[in-house]
């Protein structure tokens, strides 16, 4: 899963949506220097991309894909998926999904001093751009995937991934409902321990 969805399966608690945001700059124990709900939102955001990882139908979907992109297939699925979240946001929450964003921007903006160092330059430029809005739009999945490519130094080749994700629309699709419907188990009974 990408950004979209780690915030929202965060269950709306502000520290976990920071930890769970901030997860994949926090190596090893480090966690262990932030304030408890933080550390519960990257621990949380570990189990999410475990699960996800070995999830039947999230690898169905990277199979897909893997022949063109090989070890960036799970990064590419992990965009796609954030497509699917964003084009039906509203199956999943009551709050529309620009207002939803906008209240994560600011709680990002009011806690700028404890992100990591690396978020606090990506944060900026992220809000800027609107990325989590524009995974709604085939356009935006595009141009996310081209800012990814350039990120390889144009080695994944991701930048043409939305030709797959066109053609096989309907089965990735398929795939997020059972990946997501399992990750929201999961999520709230994590956040229930």
């Amino acid at each position: 899963m990408n950004y979209l969805a780690h915030i929202f399966l965060s269950g709306g608690q502000p520290d976990i949506m920071i930890g769970n945001f901030i997860a994949d700059s926090i190596k090893g124990s480090k966690y262990d220097t932030y304030p408890p709900e933080i550390q519960k939102g990257i621990l949380l955001h570990r189990q999410i991309d475990t699960t996800t990882d070995a999830h039947p139908a999230f690898r169905q979907s990277t199979k897909r894909l893997h022949k063109n992109y090989g070890h960036y297939s799970g990064i590419i699925v992990d965009i796609f998926y954030d497509h699917f979240l964003a084009k039906n946001w509203s199956e999943y929450s009551d709050i529309p999904l620009a207002d939803y964003i906008q209240s994560f921007y600011k709680l990002l903006r009011d806690n700028f001093e404890i992100l990591p160092a690396n978020i606090q330059k990506i944060a900026p430029i992220m809000m800027e751009g609107n990325w989590l809005l524009i995974y709604a739009e085939l356009e935006g999945i595009d141009r996310v995937l081209a800012g990814m490519n350039r990120r390889t130094k144009n080695r994944s080749g991701m930048d043409k991934a939305g030709q797959e994700l066109k053609e096989f629309y309907t089965l990735f699709e398929a795939d997020f409902r059972l990946v997501i419907k399992d990750l929201q188990t999961l999520s709230d009974d994590f956040l229930a321990s």
